[in-house]
């Protein structure tokens, strides 16, 4: 039985789309075969998807210098009923910062270290303007977690 992958992932635009698709294809990459990857909005993503699954990769915009307010909305409705289930899941985080997302970093962190998840690796911040190069960082991140899940890193 494959081991599950969730990618939480708040993409509201053509560019944070495309973060998010790298995501998901670096997680689907084909050398990885032991891997199930489910994607979904953060506004459909339910306790028993995170329940389901064995590692997690949390996808957001710097709103405000905060998370999104989709983001926030899953941890909302999902925080108590993880909170004893999920301690030691792996995670890793992306953010699309326009400044310097450090805001956006202290929020999820708060909420994921109360849950007691593992980061898997620093966050990946794509701060300032938009570049290309962020697509494939994405793209490597899913990969890192999917092929760390599969080979039982984590």
């Amino acid at each position: 039985m494959p081991k599950r992958l969730l990618i939480v992932a708040h993409a509201p635009s053509l560019n944070t789309e495309r973060l998010r698709d790298a995501v998901l294809a670096g997680a689907r990459a084909p050398e990885i075969e032991g891997v199930a990857v489910e994607c979904l909005n953060p506004f459909a993503a339910t306790p028993e998807h995170v329940l389901e699954a064995q590692a997690v990769i949390l996808g957001t915009t710097e709103n405000l210098g905060y998370m999104s307010g989709a983001l926030k909305d899953f941890f909302d409705r999902c925080y108590y009923p993880l909170l004893e289930r999920t301690q030691g899941l792996p995670y890793a985080l992306y953010i699309r910062a326009g400044h310097d997302g450090t805001g956006t970093r202290r929020g999820v962190e708060t909420i994921v270290t109360g849950l007691r998840w593992r980061a898997m690796r620093e966050p990946l911040i794509c701060r300032g303007p938009w570049r290309e190069e962020f697509v494939e960082q994405c793209r490597e991140l899913g990969m890192l977690m999917a092929a760390g899940l599969e080979a039982g890193v984590f």
